[in-house]
């Protein structure tokens, strides 16, 4: 019997992509009210076209649910360089979760924990027993890789992914995938803000972590490292053992939910008619076609 598939949206990264992929070229989709609808739509779009082509059992979309999270807590720069989002923006995020309700797609978010943390914590509630493919653009969700999981990274349009799994991250890093935190401990992320070692960059951080397994393999030896390295790392230390807590997705957000819920629903002519009445026109047109 095949296992069920679940398949984890990363609700913010498609929903961002979608508005600023089509408010590019100028397409906002404005209701009668000039509210614009594009990221709503190409959000909700992606879903279905994954959904199509993924053929999951089971789904569900998780959110950031405001700025302010407890990685905010640990070092306040976290993600403190993000420009606010687009004045056409701010009306969608709400629009887009009503959305994804309204289709019996199931959200999940909750304030103070990133979508990542609710990924990462399904991923564990049902490991070995289900399938997962996450879908997003955030490359750290390649710490949550195992033989269950894979990861469908967006490239282009609705049905374009690189497509990640355990076998083909162990191939191209060298590491085990929960070593990757460890990887982006050293060389830091730009987009979230956490510098990691100063002077160290994507290859030596994984050279580090590949010979000496983890952050704190490379603290213990730290007398092997060349004169250059071993003084950043000193230098620094402290913020690497920062930027490792800020890295790990945390798994174990309780989830007090069953696989019966999240089961993939079946669309009506209902689900169209929201449509329409929020004048999601070319959602509503996608719908009908898969009726």
């Amino acid at each position: 019997m095949d296992k069920p598939h679940v398949l984890l949206v990363d609700g913010m990264a498609l929903l961002f992509r979608s508005f600023f992929a089509t408010s590019a070229v100028g397409q906002y989709f404005r209701t009668a009210e000039g509210l614009a609808t594009n990221g709503v739509q190409g959000f909700a779009r992606h879903v279905l076209a994954a959904k199509t082509m993924m053929k999951p059992t089971h789904m569900a979309v998780c959110w950031d649910m405001g700025a302010h999270t407890f990685r905010n807590d640990l070092f306040e720069g976290y993600k403190s360089n993000r420009p606010a989002p687009p004045e056409d923006m701010l009306h969608q995020f709400d629009l887009a979760k009503r959305t994804s309700e309204q289709l019996g797609w199931k959200n999940y978010g909750e304030a103070g924990i990133e979508a990542d943390d609710f990924i990462g914590s399904f991923t564990k509630q049902w490991n070995g027993e289900v399938d997962f493919t996450i879908i997003t653009g955030d490359k750290d969700m390649l710490q949550l890789l195992n033989p269950s999981v894979s990861i469908a990274f967006m490239k282009k349009g609705f049905h374009v992914y690189d497509v990640y799994t355990e076998n083909r991250f162990k191939e191209e890093y060298g590491i085990e995938p929960f070593q990757f935190a460890d990887v982006k401990a050293f060389m830091g992320d730009a987009s979230d803000g956490y510098p990691g070692v100063k002077g160290i960059g994507p290859k030596t951080a994984l050279q580090l972590i590949q010979q000496f397994k983890s952050t704190e393999g490379v603290l213990a030896a730290i007398d092997e490292l060349k004169p250059a390295q071993k003084k950043k790392i000193e230098e620094h230390k402290e913020m690497l053992l920062l930027s490792k807590e800020l890295a790990v997705i945390k798994c174990d957000v309780p989830l007090d939910v069953s696989l019966t819920e999240i089961a993939v629903p079946r669309y009506t002519e209902e689900h169209i008619r929201f449509c329409e009445e929020e004048q999601l026109t070319l959602l509503a047109r996608q719908l009908a076609k898969s009726l």
